[in-house]
């Protein structure tokens, strides 16, 4: 299997092509040791997204913050050739599972009419004092990624003929 890895690199305020060729340049640079996109195969998974602009967290709360962390997934994915309606599992954290209602109203604005599938997990704290961290998982097979081709017709497939000569011989040897 083949994986590859997106990363958005900055130098100052310069925003650099990633090594891939993807151009993720308007992304911040992770705030840890990991990389923010990787495709494994068919699978496309986009590493927990904060509420991070310009690299702080925004004010406004689990509201603003949820719908950061959409913006930064949804642009995040568009880097690489895959839309929200793509993701098929989504893992969430919250600070204060108290504010899950408010989490959730960000959330479905953020998906629209598109339900992936979904864990919310209650944590202690999470980096640069998010109160929200969403991860995602597409499955996107390769060579798949938006092609606006017509369904090819199916060409019927043919059954070999049955050689009864064959079916005869087996029962005489019965």
């Amino acid at each position: 299997m083949r994986v590859v890895m997106w990363k958005s690199r900055r130098k100052g305020n310069e925003a650099l092509p990633t090594p891939s060729g993807s151009s993720l340049v308007t992304m911040a640079a992770p705030i840890g040791p990991y990389t923010p996109v990787v495709r494994a195969g068919d699978w496309i998974i986009v590493s927990g997204q904060l509420g991070l602009r310009d690299g702080s967290i925004v004010e406004g709360g689990v509201k603003a913050q949820t719908t950061q962390a959409m913006t930064n997934l949804r642009n995040h994915l568009d880097g690489v050739g895959a839309k929200l309606s793509d993701v098929v599992k989504t893992l969430c954290f919250l600070t204060d599972m108290d504010t899950f209602a408010t989490f959730n109203e960000a959330y479905i604005a953020g998906f629209g009419s598109h339900r992936p599938a979904r864990s919310t997990i209650g944590v202690a704290s999470l980096p640069a004092n998010g109160a929200v961290e969403i991860e995602a998982w597409v499955y996107l097979p390769q060579g798949s990624a938006k092609k606006s081709a017509k369904p090819q017709a199916k060409s019927p497939v043919k059954k070999p003929a049955k050689n009864p000569a064959k079916k005869s011989a087996s029962r005489r040897k019965k």
